[in-house]
């Protein structure tokens, strides 16, 4: 009997006991990240919240998440993951991710002054950000090395539907233990904390899940006598010129465009989709809330199929189009629709829901079509670090149109006016998207040697 049939990676227990212990960190860090999503209701009356903070200062602290991730973060990740190996890489943003929680956790919670206790907020969100990233890339990797020609895109797609199922966990249960009171009364720290608490103990799970896989992956290289680390050939080393040759292929800009504005559409539509749904459609909390969850259980329904049909039928870049479409069309409909209607929230929110998993699946399988394979590390990362500058400067843009428009908090004229200027500023950036879509529909015809548009072999 070979060496290889007694490997951790021969048994399939252990195998899926890796990846249980991979997805709860990642679960742990969208569930962190959107603890807020559905409360941001309570930002628009600061006075009547203990923490004090208003919908400017929610929009700032939420854009801490990017802040260290466009000053070269993303970029150096893949560098650091090669040279020092996933084990102690990952377990260093583990590590600072589940620290970058608990600073905010005790910003949120010490009875601080509101600007003292949103700067150490922010603080914190920039490193759990930082470490969340980092982390995704290390478990996505750890995934590909367990999985190895066997089941791989089974497990990336449930670690992916896991994750995000953190996002819909998040956004229905923080209505739940944050229980909505009438005018005048105050939500106290020990209240508006509660999310942020559960969100800890589930990260200190994962913290020890992902120690127990180090120990299991560890156990693995012994056993096969791989390496943590890449020995990279000299031609294929990290250099700055390859940055460059990146940037300047036209189809990778358009792509970058693309993603940064069709993601601003949704995820940071997400931080304040309540807010705006509740004035303009009449519903009330509790039905809001289940339609921003809908988004990220679209998700997990229709991505797996619609990555099925794009390497069944090719054509990636209509894909695009249409996907972008249907986002653009979302936030027309709750933009334009007859007010009161809780009949268009449902539509729009479906459409928003269809176009977020169709526009990734078509998206991601086109970078290694237009990039070298030997610059595909550096290319995903610059694509993530121009998406990490949307995600941060559109929260602080939104978060101060409402607390400007916002004057007298319980104002529905005002409220309903708010919403719909957050909601211009959606639709610019889905004009953009599906704008760049058509200029890479259009590339991809005039350069058919890219098979941009060709089905999987």
């Amino acid at each position: 009997m070979s060496n290889l049939k007694n490997t951790l990676r021969d048994n399939k227990w252990a195998c899926w006991l890796a990846l249980a212990c991979l997805v709860v960190p990642m679960f742990a860090s969208y569930f962190f990240d959107d603890m807020f999503s559905s409360l941001s209701e309570l930002f628009k009356n600061p006075e009547s919240l203990q923490l004090g903070w208003n919908m400017a200062d929610y929009g700032f602290y939420s854009s801490g998440y990017s802040f260290l991730c466009i000053w070269g973060g993303l970029i150096i990740c893949g560098v650091l993951l090669d040279k020092f190996g996933v084990r102690l890489v990952g377990s260093i943003f583990v590590g600072l991710m589940a620290a970058g929680a608990a600073i905010v956790t005790t910003a949120i919670s010490i009875g601080l002054p509101p600007k003292t206790s949103l700067a150490i907020a922010y603080v914190g969100c920039m490193l759990f950000g930082l470490g969340s990233e980092i982390a995704g890339v290390a478990v996505t990797r750890s995934i590909a090395k367990w999985f190895k020609g066997r089941n791989m895109a089974l497990a990336m797609g449930l670690q992916l539907a896991i994750a995000r199922f953190g996002t819909a966990t998040a956004i229905l249960i923080a209505p739940m233990i944050v229980k909505q009171k009438a005018a005048g009364e105050i939500y106290t720290l020990a209240e508006t904390n509660k999310p942020a608490l559960i969100g800890m103990a589930v990260l200190a799970i994962g913290v020890i899940l992902w120690a127990i896989f180090v120990a299991m992956d560890a156990r693995f290289d012994k056993q096969t006598g791989e390496k943590d680390t890449v020995e990279t050939a000299e031609e294929d080393k990290f250099r700055f010129s390859d940055i460059w040759k990146v940037l300047s292929n036209p189809r990778f800009l358009m792509i970058a465009i693309l993603c940064v504005t069709f993601y601003c559409c949704v995820i940071r539509f997400k931080k304040f989709g309540v807010s705006i749904l509740l004035p303009l459609f009449g519903v009330n909390l509790d039905i809001a809330t289940v339609l921003l969850a809908m988004i990220p259980f679209f998700t997990i329904l229709f991505t797996p199929l619609f990555g099925a049909l794009v390497d069944r039928v090719g054509k990636a870049t209509l894909w695009m189009i249409i996907g972008a479409g249907l986002v653009l069309t979302s936030h027309l409909i709750i933009t334009f629709a007859p007010q009161g209607v809780p009949m268009y929230a449902y539509i729009a929110i479906a459409l928003l829901g269809i176009g977020y998993s169709l526009v990734p699946s078509a998206m991601w399988p086109s970078v290694p079509k237009i990039i070298p394979e030997k610059n595909l590390g550096t290319a995903y990362s610059l694509i993530y670090w121009v998406q990490n500058m949307g995600m941060w400067a559109v929260p602080i843009y939104v978060g101060k149109i409402f607390t400007k428009t916002i004057t007298e908090p319980g104002n529905k004229v005002q409220e309903v006016a708010a919403a719909i200027q957050a909601e211009y500023v959606f639709i610019v950036l889905g004009i953009v998207a599906i704008a760049v879509a058509f200029l890479l529909r259009f590339s991809s015809r005039k350069h058919p040697e890219l098979r941009l548009d060709e089905r999987a072999s």
